[in-house]
């Protein structure tokens, strides 16, 4: 019972955002190029579930290049309004649009100039009626069964607020090493900085053999390591290949026994491998873009030095991170 009703939720909040999904248009484009104009911040207003969603995207901006901050409707007319500058720009949260405190400080701000951004579920609304640009958020019902807790709504506006920064973010062509100088500190920044070869495996932890090697004795290698591949090397130590567990299966299902197979008819001649200096960060998109778990690390001569394996970035082992 507690799973369907779960799953009832997700539906419903799914069906939410297909809805803003299908709905976007180019009020999305104008707002994405009024926050790009703007000359200094986006001021992200809002109360209650909208004001926690609000407090989320402006952090969301700030971390991807766009400056942002939360500025609380009720402490922004208590003094607080003096934050907003003629230069900012605003964007302000209510999915009935019919928020009093909001509202008021919005009446505020147009008098100022100030350009508003909405997102709202309701064009008709007062906030509506305010902002210059409005983005729809509208959702056919909300996931509470009685309709009143702001469920589907609230992951709609957050959702919007997810891709005004992504998109931001690309306009901006916002770098991995833009996004590292915004967190120099904690688990993030840390995976973000920490180089290859702090993190990978090496000496007898590195699953190999050479090109001489028999195919059981390398199975032995393989299932011994337990890393899901074998790296076959050179006389020199070059990397030369890879067999992977899945090339194994997929030998064995072509109906060939498996003392008929060798070591060089079923590996990966000249595999994916990355360099020792460069990030963590670099290992693991190379990995995703590939979708692959395992990968070699080499020198500047191809010299197998170590392996990366997915578990030693994702958090298996003494070095974890957490986004």
């Amino acid at each position: 019972m507690s799973v369907s009703e779960a799953k009832r939720v997700l539906a419903v909040e799914a069906e939410g955002l297909r809805a803003v999904h299908d709905r976007l248009g180019q009020e999305f484009e104008a707002a994405i190029e009024l926050i790009l104009a703007c000359p200094s911040r986006l001021v992200v207003t809002g109360i209650g579930k909208s004001g926690l969603v609000g407090q989320k995207i402006a952090a969301t901006l700030n971390s991807t290049g766009t400056p942002a901050f939360f500025l609380h409707p009720v402490e922004a007319m208590h003094g607080d309004l003096g934050l907003v500058a003629d230069t900012d720009t605003v964007l302000a949260l209510s999915y009935s649009g019919e928020t009093a405190e909001l509202n008021q400080l919005l009446h505020s701000v147009q008098q100022r100039k100030v350009p508003i951004i909405a997102i709202c579920g309701r064009p008709d609304s007062t906030l509506g009626q305010l902002a210059r640009i409005m983005l729809n958020c509208a959702v056919p019902r909300e996931a509470c069964p009685l309709g009143l807790a702001p469920t589907a709504s609230t992951t709609a506006m957050l959702a919007l607020g997810d891709a005004l920064a992504v998109v931001l973010l690309e306009r901006k062509q916002f770098q991995e090493e833009d996004f590292r100088r915004n967190h120099p500190g904690g688990s993030l920044g840390a995976r973000l900085k920490v180089a290859i070869r702090e993190v990978m495996l090496t000496d007898t932890n590195v699953p190999q053999v050479d090109m001489n090697t028999s195919l059981a004795a390398a199975v032995s290698e393989l299932n011994e390591k337990n890393l899901g591949a074998v790296f076959v090397v050179g006389a020199q130590s070059e990397l030369a290949g890879i067999v992977t567990d899945g090339d194994i299966r997929r030998a064995l299902s072509s109906g060939k026994s498996f003392d008929a197979l060798s070591l060089g008819e079923i590996m990966t001649a000249s595999p994916l491998a990355i360099a020792s200096d460069l990030l963590a960060a670099d290992a693991l998109s190379l990995m995703q873009q590939h979708e692959i778990t395992v990968l070699a690390v080499v020198d500047k001569d191809n010299r197998l030095l170590g392996i990366v394996h997915l578990h030693n970035l994702l958090g298996k082992g003494e070095f974890r991170f957490l986004v």
